[in-house]
């Protein structure tokens, strides 16, 4: 769920603008930024692995599908009732939670993978470091390697000191770290991913019963419309 950024590909600080919302090319909240951060949570986190847990039992789901909106950003208080999100959804409950644990935390958005889809993640400071926190890998455990910071390309950050917001524009790096650099970061890749996918295995029983539960729930739902 965390790691720490190869500062030499990734820009973490920015640099301050005005509302970059209101840019056409800007990601558009649905609600001004101050609302996603003036209504209580229902749910309290005491550390980063109550986070972990709480994310563990959420669920992705597009916003065409959950509110027929082509980009809707929930509050996190509905988020955190509903379970269920994108991104942007999972990005601004994770933030939430982050700083109310004490961390220099921003919501970020930007471009992550292989083709540069829209995405939205949180990052925060801690002793001289960066690091990204993925909602979205809760599941792969606390921390996930190095290397994939690579993918992350931040664009627009959010910043919250407890009274005003601050906006961020992140330029690209064009340049990226030698393979020397980053060569010894490898084995912990490597053995992430290994372990997790020796794991696979343990996993398919209870994805083959998620399937089940949702194919029986869907075909008890088909027989009830029958009946009228």
């Amino acid at each position: 769920m965390i790691a720490e950024v190869i500062s030499a590909a990734y820009d973490a600080d920015g640099r301050k603008v005005f509302r970059p919302f209101d840019r056409r090319k800007g990601p558009r909240p649905t609600f001004p930024l101050g609302r996603y951060l003036s209504q209580p949570l229902a749910i309290h986190c005491h550390s980063i692995e109550d986070v972990r847990q709480f994310l563990m039992g959420c669920k992705y789901v597009s916003d065409k599908e959950l509110f027929d909106k082509d980009e809707y950003w929930q509050p996190p208080e509905d988020f955190e009732e509903r379970k269920q999100g994108d991104c942007d959804d999972f990005a601004f409950w994770t933030w939430r939670q982050m700083m109310d644990l004490g961390y220099d935390a921003r919501v970020v958005f930007g471009q992550h993978g292989r083709y540069g889809s829209g995405h939205a993640w949180v990052q925060f400071n801690q002793d001289g470091k960066c690091f990204v926190v993925e909602p979205q890998r809760s599941r792969f455990g606390k921390t996930f390697p190095r290397l994939c910071t690579l993918s992350y390309h931040p664009r627009f950050s959010v910043a919250w000191n407890g009274e005003n917001l601050t906006y961020y524009q992140h330029p690209e790096k064009s340049i990226r770290p030698p393979v020397a650099d980053v060569a010894w970061l490898l084995p912990e890749y490597v053995l992430f991913w290994g372990l997790f996918w020796i794991g696979s295995p343990l996993r398919i029983p209870r994805f083959i019963w998620t399937v089940l539960t949702r194919f029986m729930q869907g075909f008890r739902w088909i027989g009830k419309t029958r009946r009228f």
